[in-house]
């Protein structure tokens, strides 16, 4: 035999590796990507983790299937230094000897326990056997012992004879695999037994039942109510999986979690539990409100929901801080005012600055526009480049840049509303479709009606009575709000009932009660129902 066939006999091929790896494929969505280390292997892209689990688990087995079996003259493909089995730099010191590779040459598969990665290698068994989880599919030809008194038996002298007996058949070697490579490890070379694959850890204690990332006593009592809220866990994580959403199902999750939550915190005296339970009622809510939305019927399915214009609770909580601002920084009295100042501070709310054309101031009713324009510009509220006279006449197309002072960002104070600049056109044209309405331009409502109809708007329930939970509106509280007297406000009232905003107003107990009719509903702002937070406004 020519030296370059020897020397191609001592050269050990690398081991081969497959990991098939499953990643998220991108934020906001619950598609996964399964990828192969192998070049030739395209990635896959699936709706779900599940989905993606089976994939690359079919993939790699794929590839066993396809490989044939491990190499005898493979080397170990743990590559020494990022092997479990390997002892660390720091630690040899305390082994006579480090830790050396051994035995006959497998093909390992190794999972991850979180399910993110899988791999099959070829290793050799004293790697595979260290491994924690590690299992063995299949094996190379195991090498038979050298001769006592002859050199180590290596792919060079097992070619040539040298060192191996000659089998019954002149054949060099007298068993299967003889003259295959051994690995440096000595006990293997002088015919020590392989230490075998460490079994598998089996657990013998069964996963908690959860819920909400809460885990269920196994001992709470009444047995109802544990058997419910394992149930409600196995059913959320079930939604979780589907691929397509069912609001209506989730409401019903949601409520069914508020109840279980609620006797929950009965039976154990958790106030956290307590608060979880109206996060449930909240969820349960917006969940129906959604599902409302984009179906076109009510939960009950006896008429369809009511499109709003603003279309969010934080939307509708917004409107009222606007309009609480108000009240608590007008500069000047009156219920004009109020009403001037509250669209001003909807057109500039963001950044301090704003346009207007007069044609949104003559739409408001108000009495004397110009000299109250002036009256704001005096004591420093507004600031226009021209006079109130140029405002009142521009146009639309040349509109009037205003700017007030007190709501400019500053670095030094908190901004006075929370809301950002796509919201705040929507609550300008939320306003100027109440101050605008049809019916209030043809009766001439005066400003105060106006701003009274804006108020009532904020201050309802979703089916629109007044006050919170229906309970009316202390009568007090809203002539201070309009800045008008108790008599003033029932002329208001009665006007608004005249326009068809109001209907069946009535004063008991010094509280404002009734409902606003059908036809303004789409511009109310429902507050929150009683018991879920605080409804005191």
């Amino acid at each position: 035999m020519t030296q370059a066939s020897v020397s191609e006999l001592n050269e050990r091929v690398p081991g081969r590796r497959w990991t098939v790896r499953l990643d998220a494929a991108g934020r906001g969505s619950a598609e996964v990507r399964v990828s192969c280390s192998r070049p030739a292997c395209a990635d896959l892209r699936l709706p779900s983790a599940a989905d993606g689990r089976r994939a690359a688990v079919a993939h790699l087995k794929a590839h066993l299937r396809a490989a044939v079996s491990p190499r005898p003259t493979a080397q170990c493909a743990c590559r020494a230094d990022g092997c479990h089995a390997h002892v660390p730099d720091t630690d040899r010191s305390a082994r006579t000897e480090p830790w050396r590779c051994g035995g006959p040459v497998v093909l390992t598969v190794i999972a991850d326990r979180a399910g993110r990665w899988w791999r099959a290698l070829e290793c050799c068994s004293r790697c595979a056997a260290a491994i924690p989880g590690a299992r063995t599919t299949a094996a190379a030809p195991a090498s038979g012992p050298p001769d006592a008194g002859g050199p180590p038996l290596t792919t060079a002298n097992a070619a040539t004879g040298a060192g191996a007996g000659a089998g019954a058949d002149g054949r060099p070697g007298g068993g299967p695999g003889a003259g295959t490579p051994r690995f440096s490890d000595r006990s293997a070379q002088s015919g020590a037994q392989v230490p075998p694959a460490r079994p598998t850890p089996t657990r013998h204690r069964p996963r908690p039942a959860t819920i909400a990332q809460r885990v269920v006593p196994d001992d709470l009592r009444p047995v109802e109510l544990r058997d419910e809220l394992v149930a409600l866990g196995d059913l959320f994580r079930a939604y979780q999986r589907r691929d397509q959403p069912d609001l209506a199902l989730l409401a019903d999750l949601h409520t069914r979690k508020a109840h279980a939550f609620a006797a929950w915190a009965e039976a154990c005296g958790d106030r956290r539990l307590r608060l979880d339970a109206r996060r449930a009622e909240q969820a349960a809510d917006a969940a129906r409100a959604q599902h409302e939305h984009r179906t076109g019927l009510s939960a009950a399915g006896d008429r369809p929901p009511v499109a709003r214009l603003l279309t969010g609770a934080a939307q509708w909580d917004h409107a009222r801080s606007v309009l609480a601002h108000v009240v608590a920084t007008a500069p000047l009295p009156g219920p004009q005012v109020r009403l001037l100042v509250t669209m001003l501070t909807l057109r500039t709310a963001h950044s301090g600055t704003g346009h207007l054309v007069g044609q949104d101031l003559t739409g408001m009713g108000l009495s004397e526009p110009e000299d109250l324009i002036a009256r704001l510009t005096d004591c420093g509220w507004l600031h226009i480049p021209g006079t109130p006279a140029e405002l009142l006449a521009s146009r639309p197309e040349n509109p009037v840049s205003l700017t007030v002072p007190s709501l400019t960002p500053r670095t030094d104070a908190p901004a006075p509303f929370a809301f950002g600049k796509k919201v705040r056109p929507k609550l300008s044209g939320w306003a100027q479709r109440v101050v605008s309405d049809k019916k209030l331009r043809k009766a001439g409502a005066a400003p105060g009606t106006r701003f009274l109809a804006l108020t009532l708007a904020t201050r309802c329930t979703a089916d629109g009575r007044l006050g919170t939970g229906g309970d009316g509106i202390d009568l007090d509280r809203l002539a201070v709000t309009c800045a008008v007297d108790l008599v003033e406000l029932r002329c208001l009232v009665d006007q608004l009932t005249a326009a068809d905003w109001v209907e069946g107003p009535a004063v008991t107990d010094g509280r404002l009660t009734g409902r606003l009719t059908e036809r303004v509903l789409p511009l109310t702002c429902p507050l929150p129902q009683p018991g879920l937070v605080d409804g005191s406004r």
